[in-house]
C-alpha cells in the first residue's frame, strides 16, 4: 500500500485552506536516514570478585620441629619482601645437623675425599636451612644455636599461626604469604553464553574504587557447572603490579567478539507490527514512502542490524511511527 504524508495532501487542497493549515505543515514534515554499514562488535556485561592467584600463595612450614626466639613478620597483612627474615627458631635436629656438617668440613678439609661433607650440606639444604647461614658456619666456624627462616616471595602475610615462644612440629605451617603481582577475577556466566564465548576475544575489566580499565592477559572456563544456579565460571588473569587490587573486590567484565561489517537503522525507523519488522522506504515521487518488510536483530537499544530487505544507502523515514500515525489520521481513523 502506498502511503502519502500531510505535505501532498495539502497540496491538493485549495490555497486558502493551505494558508489555514500552514502550523499543521510543519507538525508532518518528514526526515528521513540511510541505511549505512556500521563496523561494531557486540559486548556482554558479568560480574564477578578477586581471588589470589592459586600459584602465587605461599606457605611457610619448616621441615624440622622447633621454638620460637624471635619474630620480625609479626602481623597479619605485613608486606614483606622476598629474602626478608621472618623468625628466628631454635631447632635440636637443625643444631645437630649444623654440627655434623661443620665436622665434617674440619675432617676433610684436608682431604681429596669429600663426601662425608657432601653429604652433611645436603642434608642442611634438604631441611630448608638458607645458604647464607651454612656459608656463614664455614666462615665464622662457629655453630649458632638459632636458624633463620626467610621469604620465598613477595606478599603479603595473610596467616600468622605463631607467637613469641611458640613450639612447633615439623610441616606446621607458620605463614601465608600471598603474592598479589598478578590476580584471578572468577565471573559467573550461564551456560546458554558458552556459544558467545566462543566468539569473545576481547576481555575488559574495571572496578568501583578504580577508573583504570584492566586488560585481560589469560582466561579459562571451568570445566565444571553448578547445577544449584546454572552458572560456569570464567577466570581471567589480571596484571597488578600497582597492588591497587585486592581479594574480594566486586568486578564488571565486559567481553566483546570480533568487529563486524553490518547495515544498520536506528531503532525508531524500524516498526513492528504482528510479529513483523516495517520500515518505510522513500518512493519515486516527492511524499510518497513505501512500507516494505525488513528482517532485523538488535545491535544495541538504539540500532537495528539490518540483515535482509533493503540496501546500504538505501532512504528510508526516521520515525515509522510517524507515519503510521500520520496515515490513520489522513484516512480519518481517528
Amino acid at each position: 500500500m502506498r502511503l502519502i504524508n500531510k505535505l501532498l495532501f495539502l497540496s491538493l487542497l485549495p490555497l486558502s485552506l493551505m494558508a489555514k493549515d500552514a502550523t499543521v505543515e510543519q507538525l508532518f514534515s518528514v526526515q528521513t536516514v540511510k541505511v549505512k554499514k556500521e563496523s561494531t562488535s557486540h559486548q556482554r556485561k558479568n560480574f564477578g570478585f578477586i581471588k589470589a592467584d592459586d600459584a602465587r600463595v605461599h606457605h611457610i612450614a619448616p621441615r624440622f620441629g622447633g621454638f620460637v626466639e624471635k619474630i620480625y613478620a609479626d602481623k597479619i597483612y605485613k608486606y614483606v619482601r622476598k629474602g626478608e627474615a621472618l623468625v628466628t627458631v631454635y631447632s635440636p635436629e637443625v643444631y645437630k645437623a649444623k654440627e655434623d656438617y661443620l665436622n665434617s668440613y674440619n675432617y676433610t678439609k684436608n682431604k681429596k675425599q669429600k663426601g662425608m661433607l657432601r653429604s652433611a650440606k645436603l642434608k642442611l639444604e634438604l631441611l630448608g636451612v638458607n645458604q647464607k647461614e651454612i656459608d656463614e658456619l664455614v666462615k665464622t666456624r662457629k655453630v649458632s644455636f638459632n636458624t633463620t627462616i626467610y621469604a620465598h616471595i613477595d606478599g603479603y602475610i595473610f596467616e600468622k599461626t605463631i607467637s613469641h615462644g611458640s613450639a612447633f612440629n615439623a610441616k606446621a605451617q607458620l605463614y601465608e604469604i600471598v603474592n598479589l603481582d598478578e590476580v584471578w577475577v572468577e565471573a559467573k556466566v550461564y551456560e546458554d553464553d558458552l556459544v558467545w564465548l566462543r566468539e569473545a576475544d576481547d576481555f575488559s575489566v574495571n572496578f568501583k574504587s578504580t577508573d583504570k580499565i584492566y586488560n585481560v592477559t589469560s582466561t579459562l572456563l571451568y570445566p565444571n557447572l553448578d547445577p544449584k544456579v546454572a552458572t560456569l565460571t570464567l577466570r581471567l588473569r589480571l596484571k597488578n603490579k600497582d597492588l591497587k587490587l585486592f581479594p574480594g573486590m566486586y568486578a564488571s567484565v565486559i567481553s566483546k567478539d570480533k568487529a563486524q561489517e553490518y547495515l544498520t537503522l536506528p531503532s525508531n525507523a524500524v516498526m513492528r507490527k504482528d510479529g513483523k519488522f516495517y520500515v518505510f522506504v522513500v518512493g519515486e515521487y516527492e511524499g510518497e514512502y513505501d512500507p516494505l518488510e525488513v528482517s532485523v536483530k538488535v545491535l544495541n537499544p538504539q540500532t537495528y542490524i539490518i540483515t535482509s530487505g533493503v540496501n546500504e544507502g538505501d532512504e528510508v523515514v526516521s520515525n515509522a511511527l510517524f507515519m503510521l500515525d500520520s496515515d490513520a489520521q489522513i484516512n480519518g481513523l481517528y
